[in-house]
């Protein structure tokens, strides 16, 4: 599955951080470039790139080899609040239903 966020951090940061949050689930880094990252894990492999966008934004596009709602996707997502949170502390996860 594919999945997009765009965030205010720099581009920089947000491969950082992304390279904390996989490694504490037990992901390791395959492939390495400054704005790309795959991992791979007991779920599966996944692959991160950024990029800036519209002056002050970073585009994050994960893109897994899952199918449907697996839960490397749910980790993504996870990745994705996480990023979220960074930016606006008072963040809060609220159910969509």
């Amino acid at each position: 599955m594919r999945h997009f966020y765009r965030s205010h951090r720099p581009p920089a940061e947000v491969i950082a951080a992304a390279d904390a949050f996989f490694a504490e689930l037990g992901f390791t880094p395959v492939t390495t470039t400054a704005r790309t990252r795959t991992f791979t894990g007991p779920l599966g492999a996944l692959k991160l790139s950024v990029r800036a966008e519209g002056g002050h934004y970073t585009f994050v596009e994960a893109t897994t080899d899952q199918m449907g709602e697996s839960r490397m996707d749910r980790n993504v997502k996870r990745f994705f609040v996480q990023l979220h949170r960074a930016e606006d502390p008072s963040h809060t996860l609220q159910a969509s239903y």
